[in-house]
């Protein structure tokens, strides 16, 4: 199939967006398509994707997403997300970031697979009472500064260019707190609104606890639903929070040289450094390394990582979504976690997954459909460099650094990133299949909140791209279009944390407290279904109804 050329200043015309809806079939496959998982892609994204960051999930980066802000189209807002799976009640310590780690996010302008901007968040705690206090909070919390609230967060942003000049942001902004309950944070938006920071030049920042916006059907480990597409549709993350990093800034921030209007395309991928915490794989021990090679050319693992000179260590790591998932095996996951994305395309077992998906080959033997024949070199392209007619089989071009028009050629390195086009106009009606859906703003054109990338990678792995057509047997894929929460209209675009206890079943709630509708937030935007004071339900927390007693009979005598 031929493909149109995509312009990087205007809207492309509906025949490249026609022609773009096989790239973004394909495209989707940014994630999947190098992994060789469709349906198995959904591993929740990146949550608890490697043994290491299984065990320590303040540093597991879960999503990363990258859109052209829809209500300041002038700016770029970036989402990442950590600590996956929070079951909303749980105290009493709750979901703080860590105090000894940086939180990154990393931009690279020029295709080196370096990063040319990097954007870091360090935490630290402030308790008020740690000698005769448990709770997180003693009281209902109405403002980040309340002297009920126990334990709080403030962070400092710093910003680093590519060679190492580093300048602060922001020091001593608060972190929005995990959201106790209806009880205790009556007005949790209020609260979120506070921890909202604007930028000295321009932008603004945000930490804190929300809804998480990835949205799919685990049960697909279960041998891929159990070889019964009517088993899926049920939402495995609804109900659970996550705690969200976000910053909008101006795209001339983000662009290569300041000029986002010749140089329009970025890369984007998050990432977690420990002090002292050093990530070793496979690549490390022994035997096993001298028969596996190292990232020097014989194609194995890289060597872990020994950190830089003030002890710092990467230890996780996440660009497209689903990929240390379902692309890399086991034995190399965690040294995956310490790359840096130029070492990508070094890595032979992990680029021979991408030529030879195992998830076609999985649907065919289950449900018959035929798996595309291999090597998908169209897919080597839209994981490792973007899409553009000088980059591979695919004659579009989309989101590629190549685009760019002041980027050294000579220096290009295929590279694992999350790739933004910011010249390609914001939609007026989203698509949830992206580019698939023949909208050009959605995924793999960076990813939004509402971008159903299951379904997009599902339907790129199966031949959609080659055919320009939607496989019928697999149309509905896992049957969850959106997330549980919808997103707000306005930074940072994530929804309020949810309330309920995502295992609160019983006889008359068999779906539990989610699916009954306990707590939460409302799906309008995001904003809390609350009333203004805290009413029954929920009971307080122990030395909260203590205190609240003792008033009552200091009143009455």
């Amino acid at each position: 199939m031929q493909f149109s050329r995509l312009t990087r200043r205007k809207l492309p015309a509906r025949s490249a967006e026609r022609a773009l809806a096989a790239l973004g079939t394909l495209s989707l496959l940014s994630a999947a398509a190098l992994t060789g998982l469709a349906p198995t892609v959904s591993s929740a994204s990146s949550h608890r994707e490697a043994p290491l960051t299984a065990g320590d999930p303040k540093a597991d980066n879960t999503d990363v997403y990258a859109f052209t802000s829809p209500d300041n189209p002038d700016t770029v807002t970036l989402v990442a997300n950590w600590i996956p799976f929070q079951e909303p009640n749980g105290g009493p310590n709750f979901y703080p970031f860590a105090n000894d780690a940086r939180y990154n996010i990393k931009i690279d302008s020029d295709g080196d697979g370096k990063a040319d901007t990097t954007y870091t968040w360090t935490f630290t705690d402030h308790i008020r009472d740690d000698a005769n206090q448990f709770l997180y909070n003693t009281g209902v919390v109405k403002s980040l500064d309340d002297p009920n609230l126990n334990f709080r967060q403030t962070y400092r942003l710093t910003a680093t260019d590519g060679h190492g000049n580093t300048k602060t942001l922001v020091k001593d902004a608060p972190a929005a707190p995990s959201n106790v309950g209806k009880a205790s944070m009556p007005d949790y938006a209020s609260l979120r609104k506070q921890a909202i920071v604007s930028l000295p030049e321009g932008g603004q920042t945000y930490a804190g606890q929300a809804a998480d916006p990835f949205f799919l059907d685990l049960r697909v480990f279960d041998l891929l639903y159990g070889g019964n597409l009517k088993e899926s549709g049920h939402n495995t993350l609804a109900g659970y929070n996550v705690n969200t990093i976000a910053l909008q800034v101006p795209k001339k921030d983000l662009a290569l040289k300041g000029d986002a209007t010749r140089n329009p395309v970025i890369g984007v991928w998050s990432t977690t450094d420990r002090k002292g915490a050093a990530v070793t794989g496979s690549a490390s021990k022994g035997n096993e390394s001298s028969e596996a090679g190292q990232a020097d050319g014989k194609g194995g693992p890289p060597a872990p990582d020994t950190g830089g000179k003030d002890g710092w260590h990467q230890v996780s790591r996440l660009g497209n979504p689903l990929v240390n998932e379902v692309v890399v095996p086991l034995k190399y996951k965690d040294a995956f976690n310490t790359l840096n994305p130029d070492q990508d395309h070094t890595i032979t077992p992990v680029v021979d997954k991408v030529k030879d998906p195992i998830v076609p080959k999985l649907v065919q033997s289950i449900y018959g459909i035929p798996a595309p024949a291999a090597p998908r070199n169209d897919l080597v392209e839209i994981f490792l460099t973007g899409v553009c007619k000088a980059c591979g089989p695919i004659k579009a071009d989309l989101n590629s650094q190549l685009l760019n028009a002041d980027v050294d050629k000579t220096k290009f390195t295929p590279a694992e990133e999350l790739r933004l086009n910011m010249a390609v106009p914001t939609s007026a009606n989203p698509n949830r299949l992206g580019v698939l859906g023949q909208d050009l703003a959605g995924f793999p054109n960076g990813r939004r909140l509402n971008d159903d990338v299951v379904d997009i990678e599902l339907q790129a792995l199966e031949g959609a791209a080659q055919t320009g057509k939607i496989v019928p047997a697999l149309a509905a894929g896992d049957g969850v279009d959106t997330p549980y929460r919808q997103p707000g209209g306005s930074f940072p675009y994530v929804a309020l944390p949810n309330t309920a206890s995502v295992n609160q079943a019983d006889s008359l709630h068999p779906d539990g407290g989610v699916g009954a509708g306990f707590g939460g937030t409302a799906f309008g935007g995001g904003f809390p279904v609350l009333p203004a004071t805290a009413v029954g339900g929920g009971a307080l927390l122990a030395c909260a109804g203590v205190m609240a007693l003792r008033r009552r009979r200091t009143t009455r005598a």
